[in-house]
């Protein structure tokens, strides 16, 4: 056996160091990649504890996303027009800088069916879909796994 030298094996950390750095243009990527790359960030804290009845009250559902459009005038928002199986609902999102409307259209993701409609400055938004982000990233959309149906209840 050969004796490593401790200089050595700190060159070789530093080396791989740097090839874990994003470059500029893989760091501004909005593809999907994005979200399995995405480095460790500081998590929040935990929100006040509830009760199950109050989880109870929360309507989660799979929609399947049938359009997406720019919204002129807006920064950040898209809107969506989502198939909940029982019908179509419109919903705001603010996820604009993290997607391409045309990569979005048959997707399927989970959304607040019993949220009240709120008046925008856009039009009605019926609804929430739900997204998680943080200090490093985001807004990441979430999906449901394959077999799951517009219309389904999340529970």
């Amino acid at each position: 056996m050969t004796r490593i030298d401790s200089k050595q094996i700190s060159a070789l950390i530093m080396a791989n160091q740097q090839t874990m750095q994003p470059t500029t243009t893989e760091a501004a990527s909005h593809s999907p990649q994005r979200h399995a790359e995405a480095q460790q960030q500081a998590i929040a804290p935990i929100a006040e504890t509830i009760t199950i009845e109050d989880f109870g009250k929360i309507d989660l559902r799979i929609a399947r996303i049938l359009d997406a459009q720019h919204v002129p005038g807006a920064d950040k928002l898209l809107q969506l027009t989502l198939d909940i199986g029982s019908g179509q609902r419109t919903v705001f999102a603010g996820i604009k800088s993290a997607y391409d409307p045309e990569t979005l259209k048959g997707r399927l993701t989970v959304m607040v069916a019993n949220l009240a409609p709120r008046k925008m400055k856009f039009g009605l938004s019926e609804g929430m879909v739900l997204a998680a982000s943080g200090e490093s990233g985001g807004p990441f959309l979430l999906a449901p796994d394959s077999g799951a149906q517009p219309g389904m209840r999340v529970k």
